[in-house]
Protein backbone atom coordinates (compact mmCIF):
# COMPACT_ATOMS: atom_id res chain seq x y z
CA UNK A 1 0.00 0.00 0.00
CA UNK A 2 1.10 3.57 -0.89
CA UNK A 3 0.85 6.32 1.33
CA UNK A 4 1.57 10.08 0.63
CA UNK A 5 2.47 12.13 3.84
CA UNK A 6 2.75 15.88 2.87
CA UNK A 7 3.72 17.53 6.61
CA UNK A 8 6.20 20.56 6.55
CA UNK A 9 7.73 19.55 9.83
CA UNK A 10 10.27 17.48 8.30
CA UNK A 11 11.50 16.08 11.29
CA UNK A 12 7.74 15.00 12.40
CA UNK A 13 7.59 13.47 8.49
CA UNK A 14 10.88 11.74 8.83
CA UNK A 15 9.81 9.81 12.07
CA UNK A 16 6.14 9.20 10.84
CA UNK A 17 6.97 7.99 7.33
CA UNK A 18 9.62 5.73 9.05
CA UNK A 19 7.05 4.27 11.54
CA UNK A 20 4.89 3.39 8.98
CA UNK A 21 7.44 1.92 6.61
CA UNK A 22 8.33 -0.56 9.39
CA UNK A 23 4.80 -1.63 9.49
CA UNK A 24 4.87 -2.72 5.67
CA UNK A 25 4.11 0.55 4.03
CA UNK A 26 5.40 2.15 1.13
CA UNK A 27 5.94 5.72 2.08
CA UNK A 28 6.59 9.12 0.22
CA UNK A 29 6.72 12.52 1.52
CA UNK A 30 5.97 16.18 0.46
CA UNK A 31 6.87 19.09 3.22
CA UNK A 32 4.04 21.61 0.72
CA UNK A 33 1.45 21.65 -1.60
CA UNK A 34 3.09 22.20 -4.28
CA UNK A 35 5.80 19.51 -4.05
CA UNK A 36 2.36 16.98 -3.31
CA UNK A 37 0.30 18.09 -6.23
CA UNK A 38 3.44 17.16 -8.50
CA UNK A 39 2.71 13.57 -7.57
CA UNK A 40 -0.03 11.47 -9.30
CA UNK A 41 -2.24 11.45 -6.15
CA UNK A 42 -4.41 8.90 -7.95
CA UNK A 43 -1.77 6.41 -8.06
CA UNK A 44 -1.60 6.21 -3.90
CA UNK A 45 -3.96 4.21 -1.49
CA UNK A 46 -3.61 7.22 1.36
CA UNK A 47 -3.21 10.53 1.72
CA UNK A 48 -2.08 11.72 5.22
CA UNK A 49 -1.94 15.52 4.89
CA UNK A 50 -1.31 18.16 7.71
CA UNK A 51 -4.02 21.03 8.07
CA UNK A 52 -1.64 23.92 8.19
CA UNK A 53 1.11 24.20 5.64
CA UNK A 54 3.18 26.83 3.76
CA UNK A 55 1.37 28.58 1.20
CA UNK A 56 -1.53 26.88 0.39
CA UNK A 57 -3.20 25.10 3.37
CA UNK A 58 -4.13 21.46 3.61
CA UNK A 59 -7.69 21.87 3.67
CA UNK A 60 -7.43 23.88 0.32
CA UNK A 61 -5.32 20.86 -1.47
CA UNK A 62 -7.94 18.61 -0.22
CA UNK A 63 -10.95 20.72 -1.73
CA UNK A 64 -8.73 21.21 -5.13
CA UNK A 65 -7.92 16.90 -5.32
CA UNK A 66 -11.96 16.09 -4.46
CA UNK A 67 -13.17 18.92 -7.10
CA UNK A 68 -10.33 16.91 -9.69
CA UNK A 69 -11.98 13.53 -9.03
CA UNK A 70 -9.39 12.17 -6.87
CA UNK A 71 -10.75 10.02 -4.27
CA UNK A 72 -8.20 8.39 -2.52
CA UNK A 73 -8.88 8.78 1.25
CA UNK A 74 -7.89 11.53 3.23
CA UNK A 75 -6.71 11.28 6.55
CA UNK A 76 -6.16 14.77 8.48
CA UNK A 77 -3.69 15.80 10.52
CA UNK A 78 -4.14 19.14 12.62
CA UNK A 79 -4.11 20.98 16.52
CA UNK A 80 -6.95 22.53 15.79
CA UNK A 81 -9.29 20.61 18.04
CA UNK A 82 -12.47 22.40 17.75
CA UNK A 83 -15.64 20.91 16.95
CA UNK A 84 -16.37 23.66 14.00
CA UNK A 85 -12.45 22.66 12.80
CA UNK A 86 -12.98 18.97 12.43
CA UNK A 87 -16.38 19.85 11.03
CA UNK A 88 -14.47 21.84 7.98
CA UNK A 89 -11.73 19.67 7.80
CA UNK A 90 -14.66 16.49 6.95
CA UNK A 91 -16.90 18.67 4.69
CA UNK A 92 -13.93 19.50 2.81
CA UNK A 93 -13.56 16.27 1.78
CA UNK A 94 -11.58 14.84 4.31
CA UNK A 95 -12.34 10.62 5.22
CA UNK A 96 -10.82 11.04 8.65
CA UNK A 97 -9.40 13.61 11.23
CA UNK A 98 -6.84 13.23 13.98
CA UNK A 99 -5.69 15.98 16.47
CA UNK A 100 -1.96 16.59 17.48
CA UNK A 101 -0.64 15.59 19.29
CA UNK A 102 -1.21 11.87 18.92
CA UNK A 103 0.96 8.83 19.58
CA UNK A 104 2.17 6.59 16.67
CA UNK A 105 -0.02 3.58 17.24
CA UNK A 106 -3.30 5.69 17.26
CA UNK A 107 -2.53 7.08 13.96
CA UNK A 108 -1.90 3.45 12.86
CA UNK A 109 -5.36 2.43 13.71
CA UNK A 110 -6.67 5.11 11.61
CA UNK A 111 -4.31 4.51 8.42
CA UNK A 112 -5.47 0.82 8.79
CA UNK A 113 -9.27 1.49 9.00
CA UNK A 114 -8.88 3.61 5.96
CA UNK A 115 -7.02 1.51 3.97
CA UNK A 116 -9.59 -1.41 5.08
CA UNK A 117 -12.49 0.65 3.65
CA UNK A 118 -10.22 1.11 0.30
CA UNK A 119 -10.23 -3.18 0.13
CA UNK A 120 -14.06 -3.07 0.42
CA UNK A 121 -15.03 -0.27 -2.11
CA UNK A 122 -12.81 -0.47 -5.33
CA UNK A 123 -14.58 1.88 -7.34
CA UNK A 124 -15.27 0.73 -10.54
CA UNK A 125 -13.95 1.72 -13.92
CA UNK A 126 -16.43 4.67 -15.02
CA UNK A 127 -17.23 4.14 -18.77
CA UNK A 128 -18.90 5.95 -21.78
CA UNK A 129 -18.97 4.39 -25.13
CA UNK A 130 -15.52 3.35 -25.69
CA UNK A 131 -14.11 5.33 -23.16
CA UNK A 132 -13.14 3.82 -19.85
CA UNK A 133 -11.67 5.70 -17.08
CA UNK A 134 -10.03 4.15 -13.99
CA UNK A 135 -10.79 6.44 -11.15
CA UNK A 136 -8.04 4.78 -9.18
CA UNK A 137 -5.33 5.09 -11.19
CA UNK A 138 -6.74 8.54 -13.37
CA UNK A 139 -6.00 5.90 -16.46
CA UNK A 140 -7.75 6.84 -19.63
CA UNK A 141 -8.32 4.65 -22.74
CA UNK A 142 -10.47 4.95 -25.65
CA UNK A 143 -11.02 1.92 -28.08
CA UNK A 144 -8.60 0.38 -26.22
CA UNK A 145 -5.54 2.88 -27.06
CA UNK A 146 -4.29 4.92 -23.31
CA UNK A 147 -4.66 8.47 -23.41
CA UNK A 148 -1.82 10.91 -21.88
CA UNK A 149 -4.30 13.45 -20.54
CA UNK A 150 -2.52 16.53 -18.02
CA UNK A 151 -4.41 16.85 -14.91
CA UNK A 152 -6.38 19.64 -15.77
CA UNK A 153 -7.81 17.40 -18.98
CA UNK A 154 -8.36 15.07 -16.67
CA UNK A 155 -10.34 17.32 -14.76
CA UNK A 156 -12.66 18.30 -17.45
CA UNK A 157 -13.31 14.73 -18.78
CA UNK A 158 -14.16 13.80 -15.14
CA UNK A 159 -16.83 17.16 -14.96
CA UNK A 160 -17.97 16.00 -18.18
CA UNK A 161 -18.19 12.48 -17.78
CA UNK A 162 -20.00 13.02 -14.26
CA UNK A 163 -22.64 14.56 -16.20
CA UNK A 164 -22.57 12.93 -19.38
CA UNK A 165 -25.55 14.09 -21.38
CA UNK A 166 -26.10 17.22 -19.47
CA UNK A 167 -24.80 20.73 -20.95
CA UNK A 168 -21.79 22.11 -18.76
CA UNK A 169 -21.69 25.75 -18.74
CA UNK A 170 -18.31 27.59 -19.11
CA UNK A 171 -18.64 29.00 -16.03
CA UNK A 172 -19.06 25.89 -14.74
CA UNK A 173 -15.76 24.79 -16.15
CA UNK A 174 -14.00 28.25 -14.70
CA UNK A 175 -15.85 27.81 -11.08
CA UNK A 176 -15.33 23.74 -11.02
CA UNK A 177 -11.64 23.41 -12.66
CA UNK A 178 -9.62 27.03 -12.64
CA UNK A 179 -12.00 28.33 -9.02
CA UNK A 180 -11.82 31.48 -11.35
CA UNK A 181 -14.44 33.58 -12.85
CA UNK A 182 -15.27 33.02 -16.69
CA UNK A 183 -13.62 36.27 -17.72
CA UNK A 184 -10.10 35.56 -16.50
CA UNK A 185 -9.66 32.45 -17.56
CA UNK A 186 -12.26 32.22 -20.69
CA UNK A 187 -9.34 31.33 -23.24
CA UNK A 188 -7.31 28.85 -21.09
CA UNK A 189 -10.76 26.99 -21.51
CA UNK A 190 -10.55 27.01 -25.53
CA UNK A 191 -6.99 25.50 -25.15
CA UNK A 192 -7.48 22.79 -22.69
CA UNK A 193 -10.54 22.25 -24.74
CA UNK A 194 -8.98 21.97 -27.86
CA UNK A 195 -6.21 19.96 -26.74
CA UNK A 196 -8.72 17.12 -24.74
CA UNK A 197 -10.54 16.72 -27.99
CA UNK A 198 -7.66 16.05 -30.07
CA UNK A 199 -6.64 12.82 -27.48
CA UNK A 200 -10.15 11.91 -26.94
CA UNK A 201 -11.48 12.00 -30.69
CA UNK A 202 -8.80 11.78 -32.99
CA UNK A 203 -9.38 11.97 -36.58
CA UNK A 204 -11.60 8.45 -37.63
CA UNK A 205 -13.59 8.41 -34.38
CA UNK A 206 -16.91 9.56 -33.35
CA UNK A 207 -16.67 12.80 -31.33
CA UNK A 208 -17.91 11.94 -27.72
CA UNK A 209 -17.91 16.02 -27.19
CA UNK A 210 -19.92 18.79 -28.64
CA UNK A 211 -20.21 22.17 -28.36
CA UNK A 212 -23.53 23.42 -27.65
CA UNK A 213 -23.36 26.70 -29.16
CA UNK A 214 -24.10 29.48 -26.64
CA UNK A 215 -24.16 27.18 -23.47
CA UNK A 216 -21.38 24.93 -23.10
CA UNK A 217 -20.35 21.56 -23.61
CA UNK A 218 -21.50 17.81 -23.31
CA UNK A 219 -20.01 14.68 -23.80
CA UNK A 220 -22.24 11.99 -25.01
CA UNK A 221 -21.68 8.31 -26.88
CA UNK A 222 -21.15 8.36 -30.79
CA UNK A 223 -23.56 9.49 -32.26
CA UNK A 224 -26.21 10.63 -29.28
CA UNK A 225 -27.36 13.72 -29.73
Amino acid sequence: MRILLVDDDQKAARLLARGLQEEGYDVETAHSVDVAAAHNCYAFSLLILDWMLPGKSGVEFCRELREQGVRTPILMLTARDAINDRITGLDTGADDYLTKPFVFEELLAHVRALLRRVELAQPAPITLDDLVIDPQTRGVTRAGARLDLTPKEYAILILLVTHAGEIVSRAQLAEHIWHADLIAIDNLIDVHMKNLRRKLDPPGMAALIQTVRGQGFRISPSGAL
